[in-house]
């Protein structure tokens, strides 16, 4: 099954026979019933050690508490009637009463300019629509699909669904280039702090955002984050953004939980995208009516 995002960005038709509640046959071929209602998976027993001792962050996550791809399967409760539901917990990475997460804490212009923004720009400046990565931290911050951590010796290896991004992480906590050109995924290096992966990342190329918000960032944006994985079936993902020329304080997210999934990357690509064509033509539309 293949998820191709052209035109409108719909996924594959395999999601509506998993919609309907017929079964979904996952990589391995094991035919998979589904819950009339999703609960969020436990914790599951200690995380898998690596050989130095480490935890062991490889495994398919998906963004939620689930495990298990809710948009195709249980997209809100009451869109496909007798289609499966989810608890809140299942589909959610955090409880915003027991970890508020801050609004980021824009400079003055930067908010208005986001504030500005036409639903037509706010289009265009995805990535998605733009066939183009996501980027750092948007490879975790802005993407509703699962994605794939690989660990070895040395290097973190992230496999992305969407678009089948990836990128690679050296762990051995090597210093940044000296003065490095600008990337979508900008110049990382990561090193273990106890149980916790950090990974430091500057030179991000400023056609990315920080999330699907339109959180633009500057060329002095600095991104540190942080990978844990406290039992089998969780991993635990936090950022800290600092970006002087955007923010006027760094901002850090709430610890946001991906679950263990059982099921292979699907390949998603985006190919033949009339959707960017859309949203020009909608934007000059409304240029137009401002105009008048």
């Amino acid at each position: 099954m293949e998820r191709v995002l052209a035109c409108s960005g719909l996924r594959s038709a395999g999601t509506l026979l998993v919609i309907l509640g017929i079964a979904m046959m996952p990589a391995f071929g094991q035919k998979r019933e589904l819950p009339q209602r999703v609960h969020a998976e436990p914790p599951g027993g200690p995380p898998p050690k690596a050989a130095d001792g480490h935890p062991d962050l490889s495994g398919v996550w998906f963004p939620n508490g689930a495990g298990m791809d809710l948009e195709a399967i249980a997209p809100n409760d009451t869109a496909i009637p007798g289609a499966p539901t989810a608890d809140p917990d299942a589909r959610r990475q955090f409880d915003p009463k027991a970890t508020p997460e801050e609004r980021p804490p824009f400079q003055p212009w930067a908010a208005e300019k986001i504030k500005a923004m036409t639903p037509a720009e706010r289009e265009l400046g995805k990535s998605s629509v733009k066939c183009a990565p996501r980027g750092v931290p948007g490879m975790f911050m802005a993407t509703p699909y699962p994605i794939q951590l690989v660990q070895t010796p040395g290097q973190l290896v992230q496999l992305m669904e969407l678009n089948n991004n990836f990128r690679v992480i050296h762990t051995d906590g090597r210093p940044h280039a000296k003065d490095p050109e600008p990337g979508f995924y900008g110049d990382e290096t990561a090193h273990w702090e106890g149980d916790t992966l950090v990974i430091d990342t500057i030179a991000l190329d400023e056609n990315t955002w920080n999330d699907l918000n339109a959180w633009f960032h500057s060329d002095q944006e600095h991104v540190v984050e942080r990978l844990s994985r406290p039992s089998m079936n969780y991993l635990v993902y936090q950022v800290t953004i600092e970006d002087p020329k955007v923010l006027t304080k760094p901002w850090t997210s709430a610890p946001r939980r991906w679950t263990l999934g059982h099921e292979d990357l699907e390949e998603y690509f985006c190919t033949n995208n009339e959707e960017q064509r859309e949203y020009q033509l909608l934007e000059e539309k409304e240029k137009a009516g401002q105009a008048k």
